[in-house]
């Protein structure tokens, strides 16, 4: 069986729908020899990385690449062919995992990652351009997909609220694990031009963008600095999203250019150790498909304060003091508590990394291949509606 498997956003700077990608195709290139996969650096014309098609993640038997395309005219060309599928061999699977959904497949089973909804939630959380391309495929993926796969009960559920005509039974919920495979990792401190010890410091890993609710975290760090009498600075940690190039005039308003530290992108090393020596991990996102930072943090013994909403509390549970992420009082108060009190702090760490251990890559990625076998034996859906 031959899996076509999109690896397109695993590139350098991959986030969340790139960690997913990266490390589920990492654990299924040595699980199963019944099993080869074409590795796909392109695909579809929604997403292009142009440098990551010339690297070589992934190699060994039963494992190829499949073709470099070099600019949007060619990505068209390709992806957009129908006759796309004779043109890739007729691989039993073609596997979605950048929100792009392939058409009119009549042969190869389509299986389609679903992240979240958060697009048709919100519109202000985005770009146009990011809406309609996500907004397009998870359509597409409603009446094409042979199988989807959500990263969380909420993203299924709420997927079946815009798309209920969507066959319930040919969803399957598979939590993703975090890609940091050594828990005894100690990491590599970030070379920063600001003091950085352990313990000493708040941490928010995201990418920079609305959903991730800076702002109101700023506002609760504000009244955090006033209210405590221990002041950590906030360090924030994560490439640049859309729609919040006023963040350091949004930091300079309130006062705070002295305390909030934007790193920008840190390499795996250097993330570890933040999660590691972190005072607490703070995860004030309005919406997730899962919460991966929240996950990873707990992973390395970050004690954590986390939104309530969303998929947060399937990934949490009790392990992470969890607010209402508009609530800037609560973030405050917590965070004040927190800072004072180390039975509590202590108490989350063991917490943490017990919660932690539920998630593993080794068990998800068995379950994908079992949905790759029965998805085989099922008719298309297309047909079979």
């Amino acid at each position: 069986m031959n899996i076509a498997f999109d690896i397109s956003q695993t590139g350098s700077g991959k986030a969340g729908c790139g960690f997913f990608a990266y490390a589920l195709a990492s654990f299924l290139s040595g699980e199963n020899k019944s099993f080869s996969f074409t590795w796909l650096p392109n695909f579809g014309n929604f997403f292009f990385d142009f440098k990551h098609q010339f690297s070589m993640q992934f190699t060994g038997s039963g494992q190829k690449y499949g073709p470099r395309l070099y600019d949007k005219l060619e990505l068209d060309n390709f992806w957009l062919n129908p006759d796309l599928e004779k043109i890739l061999g007729y691989p039993s699977i073609i596997h979605s995992n950048n929100f792009w959904c392939p058409r009119n497949l009549r042969k190869s089973r389509l299986v389609y990652t679903l992240y979240d909804t958060s697009f048709l939630i919100n519109s202000s959380w985005t770009t146009e351009e990011n809406r309609i391309g996500c907004f397009q495929g998870i359509l597409n993926s409603s009446i094409e997909a042979d199988s989807i796969i959500a990263i969380s009960e909420f993203s299924k559920k709420t997927y079946l609220e815009f798309f209920p005509n969507y066959p319930e039974n040919r969803i399957i919920t598979i939590y993703p694990a975090s890609r940091f495979h050594d828990t005894a990792d100690l990491g590599r401190r970030p070379k920063v031009n600001f003091p950085l010890s352990p313990e000493s410091f708040w941490l928010y890993v995201s990418t920079i963008e609305p959903r991730k609710n800076h702002k109101k975290l700023l506002e609760a760090y504000s009244i955090y600095t006033k209210q405590s009498g221990r002041i950590m600075p906030l360090v924030l940690v994560g490439g640049r999203g859309w729609m919040m190039d006023d963040l350091f005039e949004f930091v300079n308003k309130l006062n705070l250019s002295d305390f909030v530290k934007i790193i920008g992108y840190v390499d795996d090393s250097e993330l570890i150790w933040l999660y590691r020596n972190c005072f607490a991990n703070l995860y004030p996102s309005l919406y997730e498909g899962f919460g991966l930072p929240v996950l990873e943090g707990m992973q390395f013994g970050a004690p954590s304060i986390v939104s309530n909403s969303s998929s947060i509390p399937e990934v949490a549970e009790d392990a992470c003091i969890s607010i209402e992420p508009n609530d800037v009082e609560g973030w405050a108060m917590n965070m004040c508590t927190l800072s004072k009190d180390s039975d509590l702090r202590n108490a989350l760490v063991l917490k943490s990394i017990k919660q932690s251990r539920k998630y593993q890559w080794s068990y998800a990625s068995k379950q994908v291949l079992e949905v790759y076998k029965k998805v085989t034996l099922l008719p298309k859906l297309i047909d079979e509606r």
